[in-house]
């Protein structure tokens, strides 16, 4: 019998990429990335620093381009490869990027009227223009309805569904009028894929509806009209133009129109499965099990979790959401994050440039960084640089670097800026197990848990805890194949459930990056300093005064150095 293969699509921040899968082994046959288009690396960018948005052109383009040469390269890699192998097809995408559709689905942006109105076009994850509405939200549902925040972490944040559209509403009122509804990325896209994007066709995933938008079984799904409308009027109305077909991950949308299938080389009539978040659908390819956090790491970070419907599970402030289905079926989905996180070090390499074209990139920022001991900086640097999302939601709050003197070198700075992000994920760690869900193993993901042994060991030693890799360095694309594998079933050469797809098509690499104890001895004692200042600028309470904080830098510094210094009183 001739092996049977699925296709992941996987929309990142910058491009989309295609991977073909052996759907019994997991096997990577073929990648092919496509850069999107239009603005900045993919990113339509304004002098407003809150606002990215992505032009939806380049969802069509790329996944027409990206699948095709999927395709090209299988033939050449595999002896007799033909497309009529492909049983199935899986999407990811970034989240929450909703886009404003018209009465048959399409996206405005797609239109002549709009096709340059950044409003019209996909509102990326990291867009924060809805900062005011936000809070807004947050602060009418603290009084009217507070079980809609206790599924969210107890904020509602700039990053997610509503925030983004009633800023919409408030700023560009032309779009949000001409707009029928609204519809994620992760959503739009397999409904494109399938002609399903108009109303009474379209199928939406619990992932991106039950984290970003407040859906939730308990109260009805999405949230109330009375709430809506001490909003907007014009939002309540909205919702009843909200699609109410939500499911979890674990069949499809419907099957290849003909159209994509000539567009693509792909047979008509693949099934697609239900989308998800790239995050969501990496823990899926990480080969998530309960205890396990699975950590994407990119741009920004996402850790997931599950955890058992039958197990008793708290509110968790500050997460990102607890969802029933949105990573696996009968299990909760628990999402956590950091705002900024490969962003930070680009920043850094990109726009401060230090040491040059050939001292200041990343390779050789590293290099230098890793020849340095903890604390030896004497800095300490805050993660927020693109605003907090775990355990603070608060997209307000901005980088800071403590400690550094005339003497400060490009690599001091690189090392304490991977440092605040390894003292970033371990505050959530701690938080998940403040609230009974303990973290047992922590597999990592994404382009820098595949390229920077640095960042992994300083993970390690930070959080005290091994970091494991995911086998594949596509491991969201290989989730979205393994989605496409049970929507297929077991009958077209697939699975008819995730535990059996994921044991057959996941693993990890032998290499763990086990903590350090002389480094980790270090880092326990910079940690209470990481958070001390994390809570004086990120919460109300405050951390206290911050007056022996640049002093105990200093010695902890003299310490790793060996020079003596004596004790600050």
């Amino acid at each position: 019998m001739a092996a049977r293969y699925t296709l992941g699509l996987d929309y990142g921040t910058n491009s989309v990429r295609a991977l073909l899968v052996n759907v019994a082994n997991g096997r990577e046959v073929a990648t092919s990335v496509w850069n999107y288009a239009h603005g900045e690396h993919g990113v339509i960018l304004a002098r407003d620093p809150n606002l990215a948005r992505q032009h939806p052109e380049d969802y069509v383009a790329g996944a027409e381009a990206a699948i095709r040469q999927a395709l090209a390269l299988a033939r050449r890699a595999v002896k007799g490869f033909k497309p009529e192998q492909v049983i199935g097809l899986g999407v990811d995408t970034t989240g929450s990027t909703p886009i404003p559709v018209d009465a048959q689905g399409r996206p405005l942006a797609l239109s002549k009227r709009f096709a340059r109105n950044p409003a019209a076009m996909a509102w990326l994850w990291k867009d924060h223009t809805g900062v005011a509405e936000a809070a807004e939200i947050t602060a009418l549902a603290k009084t009217l309805r507070p079980n809609y925040l206790a599924k969210c972490g107890g904020t509602y944040s700039s990053e997610w569904f509503f925030s983004k559209i009633l800023h919409c509403l408030r700023t560009q009122p032309a779009v949000f009028n001409a707009a029928h509804s609204w519809v994620e990325l992760a959503d739009w896209v397999p409904a494109m894929l399938t002609g399903t994007e108009a109303p009474d066709k379209l199928t939406v995933g619990i992932c991106a509806a039950g984290h970003k938008a407040m859906y939730h079984a308990d109260w009805g799904g999405y949230p109330e009209v009375e709430f809506l409308a001490k909003l907007d009027p014009k939002l309540a109305e909205l919702r009843g133009r909200l699609c109410p077909r939500v499911r979890p991950i674990d069949g499809a949308v419907g099957g290849l129109t003909a159209e994509w299938a000539k567009r693509t080389g792909l047979p008509v009539g693949v099934p697609v499965a239900v989308g998800a978040f790239d995050a969501h659908l990496g823990a899926v390819g990480c080969g998530i099990t309960p205890g396990t956090l699975v950590k994407a790491i990119g741009t920004s970070t996402c850790d997931t979790m599950i955890v058992p419907l039958a197990q008793k599970l708290a509110d968790i402030p500050g997460l990102c959401g607890i969802v029933d289905g949105s990573i696996l079926p009968g299990y909760y989905g628990l999402e956590a994050g950091q705002s900024a996180v490969g962003d930070i070090f680009n920043w850094f390499v990109n726009y401060v440039q230090p040491g040059g074209k050939s001292e200041g990139t990343h390779e050789a920022l590293s290099r230098a960084a890793g020849k340095l001991k903890p604390g030896e900086s004497g800095l300490l640097a805050l993660d927020w640089n693109n605003g907090n999302r775990t355990i603070l939601v608060d997209q307000r709050l901005t980088g800071l670097l403590v400690g550094q003197t005339l003497y400060t070198t490009p690599a001091e700075i690189y090392r304490a800026l991977i440092e605040a992000t390894a003292f970033g994920a371990l505050t959530i760690i701690n938080r998940l197990e403040e609230f009974g869900v303990a973290v047992k193993d922590v597999v990592n993901c994404g382009g820098i848990a595949e390229k920077s042994a640095l960042v992994m060991q300083i993970y390690a030693d930070v959080t005290g805890r091994p970091m494991i890799i995911s086998r594949s360095a596509q491991t969201c694309a290989l989730g979205a194949a393994i989605a496409g594998a049970v929507a297929a079933g077991k009958a077209a050469g697939g699975y008819d459930d995730y535990p059996s797809a994921q044991k057959a098509m996941t693993g990890r690499k032998p290499k763990i990056y086990q903590p350090n104890p002389t480094a980790r001895a270090v880092y326990a004692e910079l940690y209470p300093l990481y958070r001390q200042v994390h809570d004086a600028f990120g919460t109300v309470a405050g951390g206290g005064n911050l007056h022996g904080v640049m002093k105990r830098l200093i010695e902890i510094r003299d310490q790793a150095r060996g020079v003596g210094a004596s004790k600050s009183k």
